[in-house]
């Protein structure tokens, strides 16, 4: 795939680095606030891109991460030419507050099945950094990302039901049902 790494929006840089990722034979999941920018068409912008990888695969991850031109900064890979965006491994496991049983979505890219957060896990991650982390900005990417895909909103209210978080819920719901 050929990218313009100055101009590439978040979209763009997922397929890149999932794809390189994926020709070494690791697979990743996309999470975090670059799914918010995918799903809302860039009306939200992250800055960096979260993949969680299995842990079986984190000695392999410079060199792959080194074939399609990224080098490690820190906990940072960071790209020359892409001053506008990083990419981050956070630990594993793939999780949403004490939920482990997530079935990321899978779009296919030139052949390759690419993982990422589905717009309801989307939504819950944003929710979990609202309810842990007090963050504002993340329950208004949660609800972003609401008025812009199809979301199971029953899943949410269960999820939140269980994270002890019904009040999160409402004030999502609340808020979502205004911009209506």
């Amino acid at each position: 795939m050929r990218i313009n790494f100055r101009t590439c929006t978040e979209a763009e840089l997922w397929v890149y680095v999932a794809g390189g990722l994926a020709k070494s034979g690791i697979e990743s999941v996309l999470v975090g606030g670059a799914v918010v920018s995918i799903y809302t068409s860039g009306a939200y912008q992250s800055g960096d891109l979260d993949f969680i990888v299995s842990s079986l695969f984190s000695d392999r991850l410079p060199k792959a991460m080194d074939s399609i031109g990224f080098q490690k900064k820190g906990r940072h890979y960071t790209h020359p030419e892409c001053k506008h965006l990083f990419v981050e491994f956070p630990p594993g496991p793939l999780a949403i507050g004490d939920d482990t049983g997530i079935q990321p979505e899978e779009k296919v890219f030139e052949g390759r099945a690419l993982k990422i957060l589905s717009p309801t896990d989307c939504i819950r991650d944003r929710l979990a950094s609202y309810i842990h982390f007090k963050s504002r900005d993340a329950l208004e990417q949660a609800v972003l990302v609401a008025r812009a895909q199809p979301f199971d909103l029953s899943k949410i209210k269960e999820w939140c039901r269980l994270e002890n978080a019904s009040e999160t819920f409402a004030e999502f719901e609340r808020i979502l049902s205004e911009s209506f």
